[in-house]
């Protein structure tokens, strides 16, 4: 199979990108790069990746951008890190660890019988470091202002919450959900189950659809 060349591409008419986002980089960094290097009139990302995140982000340029809202509906697969025994205010690396609670006394046992419960259709809370609008403004810009953003709970659906690795005080995991589910909320929630607290560390999507 030959490599395609830039010139194969017709972004006018549309083109599907599949992107492996890098490290620090927001969805929105991918698109204003692609779009400035590739001179495309009309381009946007199928499904915001945070910065700390990696892994697959689907750019749709020309007519294929009306598709966007049909790739974002689609199941999302993510593998990555969750650490117990602490927390932080973004339940992810954005921000210091903010508590710290025993977790030595868990066991593999304890951990699978926790994760039993976050599988099927759940009542999340997304997190204040997020992009959900509170009152027409990003919770994020609230949160980092200092003041408190209420921000109401939804129903999300995961498919399968499977672990790949335990090595205390790290878990790996791969998880198929729903959209609008947040790995970091998982995190969180996952730790109070086990009443040590956990934060994410390290988040890859590996599918979208």
């Amino acid at each position: 199979m030959s490599e395609k060349t830039v010139a194969d591409f017709d972004f006018e008419t549309g083109e599907v990108l599949l992107v492996d986002k890098p490290l620090t980089w927001s969805s929105f960094d991918v698109v204003r790069k692609v779009k400035n290097t590739l001179r495309i009139r009309k381009i946007g990302h199928a499904g915001t990746l945070d910065p700390l995140a990696t892994g697959l982000l689907i750019l749709c340029t020309g007519k294929k951008t009306k598709q966007i809202d049909l790739i974002q509906a689609q199941q999302k697969e993510y593998t990555g890190t969750f650490r117990l025994g602490q927390t932080t205010p973004s339940f992810d690396l954005e921000t210091p660890v903010d508590q710290e609670r025993p977790y030595e006394h868990l066991t593999e046992a304890d951990i699978r019988a926790a994760v039993t419960q976050f599988i099927g259709e759940i009542t999340q809370t997304p997190p204040v470091f997020s992009a959900v609008k509170v009152n027409g403004e990003r919770a994020y810009e609230v949160a980092r202002r200092g003041e408190e953003a209420v921000i109401k709970s939804k129903q999300v659906t995961v498919a399968s919450f499977e672990l790949t690795r335990i090595a205390l005080p790290e878990i790996d995991f791969r998880i198929s959900c729903s959209k609008g589910t947040y790995i970091r909320s998982l995190a969180r929630d996952l730790g109070e189950a086990l009443h040590c607290g956990a934060h994410l560390t390290k988040l890859v999507r590996t599918r979208i659809g």
